[in-house]
């Protein structure tokens, strides 16, 4: 047991950096924890949602659920099979989020709330329900026709394309929030 304690006691002391080595790996940790934070900044994958295309996109059927991606600087829409419906982001002249709820479990919870004793098909009701955020854009296609899509997306969603949208230069209008703000700052300033 002491042969091996002594051996290795020689082996650190062998490897055992000097100054200089140890000055030189923390230089070259430094610089690759540099270049690791530059190309996780640098690196925007593009943003992919499982959506339901509800209306407004030409030659995407109503209703149709898909992939909704921002490619480069484009907004596409791609169902399984058929090819990418696209928009240019620079063209969306207003965006609008909404959320929605839906109700699940199709004729087998209807029932299940009707024979339900006691009123309890309200407590079912509680349950039966999913959220989802509706996102809907107006654009300017190629020739200046104005066009206005939705989609359906999981809850949370929505505002993560929105901000996207909005960072790659889509267009959006004032909210009625800040709307209201501004005309209650503007007669505030008129009474004055």
């Amino acid at each position: 047991m002491n042969c091996v304690a002594v051996t290795w006691n020689h082996i650190v002391y062998f490897w055992r950096p000097r100054p200089t080595v140890r000055f030189l790996i923390l230089v070259i940790l430094s610089a690759a924890v540099a270049f690791a934070q530059n190309a996780s900044q640098s690196f925007n994958p593009p943003l992919s949602v499982q959506a339901a295309h509800v209306l407004g996109f030409e030659s995407a059927k109503s209703n149709a659920s898909g992939t909704l991606s921002i490619q480069d600087n484009s907004l596409q829409f791609q169902q399984e099979g058929k090819p990418a419906v696209r928009v240019q982001i620079a063209s969306v002249q207003d965006l609008c989020l909404g959320e929605q709820s839906k109700q699940v479990g199709g004729l087998p919870m209807t029932l299940g709330k009707a024979a339900a004793p006691y009123g309890g098909g309200r407590v079912i009701s509680l349950f039966a329900h999913k959220k989802y955020d509706t996102l809907t854009l107006e654009y300017v296609d190629t020739d200046g026709g104005f066009h206005g899509a939705m989609f359906q997306v999981n809850k949370g969603q929505g505002e993560a394309l929105r901000s996207a949208l909005v960072t790659k230069g889509a267009h959006v209008s004032e909210s009625p929030d800040q709307a209201k703000q501004q005309a209650t700052t503007e007669v505030s300033n008129e009474n004055k």
